[in-house]
């Protein structure tokens, strides 16, 4: 009997809710949003479906769920040109979240962006140990790549590190084809506006974000024990500290179980200290601000 809440119900967390409740992953849902005509036709929406699956909308029963999944705020639109820059709107709905949190032992998973700043907020906020707060990500990015690689004709699985945004880290060194510098630069790029000809077409991306959402659920309720690359808060590792980032993390019943620390070639180490830094620096900022 597994229990898992849902703060934020919108296109995304809607999303989810359903495809956790159709995959038969969730027994008992707890759905909040501060749109209340939303929340209740999310739920009603679901209970349509007529499986068998309890929901409640009371957000004191967030902190006993199993796991929660925290995608409140707005999304990006075309308006936005970056993820980090959706910062200062989306920090409210974060510590509105944090609210719920108390005596709370669960795993977290933090979808809202700008997603890495925010898990670190959240776990500065919370004081949830960091092996138990993940940000989720890497895994889409990680999609797209693969994308990106099929349509280059390489047919092979491709692996994002560092930020979910502008400085993210295509690892090219763990592919058996070789990728020149200048492709790799170009394929960046391509993957930095990856999600916004979804956005521009259809108002929001959806569909992949909620399927590896959900694989992220399925891996830590079967305890998979599965390399994934998520956003973790890091303490020395990569020689980073001070912030969250997209690194390979085995995942299982217990959220974070250990941290890989793969040996990146120089172009790669080059992007991630750039990531380390630039989401480091944002981290940092909400500390003084505080």
């Amino acid at each position: 009997m597994t229990s898992l809440a849902i703060f934020g119900a919108g296109t995304i967390g809607g999303g989810v809710a359903n495809l956790l409740n159709a995959r038969g992953l969730v027994s008992r849902l707890v759905i909040y949003d501060r749109n209340h005509d939303l929340q209740e036709a999310q739920r009603l929406d679901i209970l349509h479906t007529g499986t068998p699956v309890t929901i409640s909308t009371d957000p004191e029963e967030i902190a006993a769920c199993d796991i929660v999944i925290c995608t409140a705020g707005l999304p990006r639109n075309t308006s936005v040109k970056t993820r980090a820059d959706l910062l200062h709107t989306n920090l409210p709905a974060a510590e509105n979240c944090a609210e719920y949190l108390k005596g709370f032992s669960g795993i977290l998973i933090v979808i809202t962006n700008p997603m890495d700043i925010i898990t670190y907020h959240l776990h500065t906020l919370t004081k949830i140990p960091r092996t138990r707060i993940i940000g989720f990500g890497g895994q889409l990015d990680s999609a797209r790549f693969s994308f990106a690689l099929h349509n280059r004709g390489v047919f092979e699985m491709g692996i994002i590190l560092g930020e979910h945004g502008e400085h993210q880290v295509p690892v090219y060194s763990r592919l058996e084809a070789v990728i020149p510098n200048n492709t790799r630069q170009e394929i960046l790029t391509g993957l930095r506006g990856a999600s916004m000809e979804i956005i521009r077409g259809k108002g929001a991306t959806e569909f992949g974000p909620a399927w590896h959402i959900s694989e992220l659920v399925r891996m830590i309720l079967s305890d998979a024990r599965s390399v994934v690359p998520c956003s973790c808060v890091l303490n020395g590792e990569y020689g980073i500290s001070g912030c969250s980032l997209g690194v390979p993390a085995i995942i299982g019943r217990e959220g974070i179980c250990s941290i890989e620390e793969w040996a990146l070639d120089p172009w790669e180490q080059q992007h991630m200290n750039e990531a380390g830094a630039f989401v480091s620096s944002l981290c940092n900022g909400l500390v003084r601000e505080r």
